[in-house]
């Protein structure tokens, strides 16, 4: 690799001690950046990796082997404005404490630049920002280039651009998004799987919902895969957030689905779910964390992609297969539903026997290994 070209301001990795990864998003998004802290911790074994994020995505980086802290930030506004500094003052003395050699901000959001001045790290590195930004190309020692709008790259691929402008580069077997479980999760799906009446029969997950419900299929295809799992021998499992509109989208498709289904809705923490989809056979959703979850411990599955780009948010993972429209020259538009309507035209029209297809390739596959 010496022979290759470097950044000609790329560091040193030998000299890191402290790093922070800042990533202040959703679950999907901190588990997709789990690879940043797996690459570190190889190019700078002695280094302690540090990373930031909101206390409701703690679970997708909880017990990574490569984290020695993690620092969460309460979202939104939570408590009154007292409470809140003394919040923020309390987790910036901890920041400062660590006096962090290199800061790595993941995403656009302010408090990254913030931080990476008043924490003075000797190193830091973010995505460029428009022309104009000054405070934020100030904030930051190095800054990487993006794709030209339009042209997509995989998340996990972006995030490790930062790691690549720095001169630290990824082995390919490094890529993987990793979600650690621990033991008394899957201690308590079993329990839950068994007091529905499991006797340790091969199950599939499905997960039909989204917190963002233009990305969801309809209650009629989910209905038809439920009953063509069962009929392959596999006990359903439906599982979703603790959301009404979840919920509900799980009463109408239970309501026209013929088989027996275990029911695990709104009772799984994401640590419990990631158990859960651990231990199945295969898993079913759509663009949303669970299936991220699936790709990252392993299991084999199909997502159903609409106005989101797989080629920028696919599951990373072999096992996976996406299924998505081939007569919609409009998707991937990005866009909350047709014309905004909520409902992706791409998606809900997707025909239950293209689904089917991709499940039983999944399935007819030569084991998990």
């Amino acid at each position: 690799m010496s022979a290759l070209a470097q950044p000609p301001d790329g560091i040193d990795a030998s000299r890191l001690q402290r790093v922070l990864v800042i990533k202040l998003r959703h679950h999907g998004d901190v588990l997709l950046a789990s690879p940043v802290l797996s690459v570190l911790k190889r190019a700078a074994p002695q280094a302690e990796i540090d990373a930031l994020v909101y206390a409701d995505t703690a679970p997708m980086l909880q017990g990574h082997p490569a984290l020695a802290q993690l620092h969460l930030l309460p979202r939104g506004r939570q408590g009154g404005w007292l409470q809140r500094l003394g919040a923020e003052c309390r987790l910036l003395a901890a920041l400062r404490e660590r006096r962090y050699d290199l800061v790595v901000h993941l995403t656009d959001h302010p408090r990254g630049a913030w931080l990476a001045r008043v924490l003075r790290a000797r190193w830091s590195v973010a995505f460029e920002r428009e022309a104009g930004a000054w405070w934020w190309r100030r904030a930051f020692t190095h800054l990487a280039r993006q794709p030209r709008a339009g042209i997509p790259r995989a998340t996990v691929e972006r995030h490790l651009d930062l790691l690549r402008r720095l001169g630290i580069h990824p082995e390919p077997q490094e890529r993987a998004p990793t979600l650690a479980i621990a033991d008394t999760a899957r201690e308590r799906v079993r329990d839950l799987l068994r007091a529905a009446g499991w006797q340790g029969q091969p199950y599939a997950v499905v997960h039909p919902g989204s917190r963002w419900m233009f990305k969801v299929w309809t209650p009629s295809g989910n209905a038809q895969v439920l009953d063509h799992l069962a009929a392959r021998g596999l006990v359903p499992v439906l599982t979703a957030a603790p959301d009404a509109r979840e919920s509900e989208l799980a009463d109408a498709i239970l309501q026209q689905a013929s088989s027996r289904c275990i029911d695990l809705r709104g009772k799984l923490t994401l640590q419990e779910l990631g158990a859960a989809i651990a231990g199945a056979e295969v898993f079913f959703g759509v663009d949303s964390v669970p299936m991220h979850i699936a790709a990252a411990v392993g299991t084999p599955g199909v997502a159903l992609f609409g106005p989101s780009s797989e080629k920028e948010w696919g599951p990373w993972s072999p096992r996976m297969r996406v299924v998505a429209s081939r007569e919609h020259p409009c998707r991937p538009c990005g866009i909350d539903g047709c014309g905004g309507s909520k409902r992706s035209d791409c998606l809900v029209l997707l025909p239950v026997a293209e689904v089917v297809r991709a499940l039983d390739a999944v399935l007819e596959r030569p084991g998990r290994g």
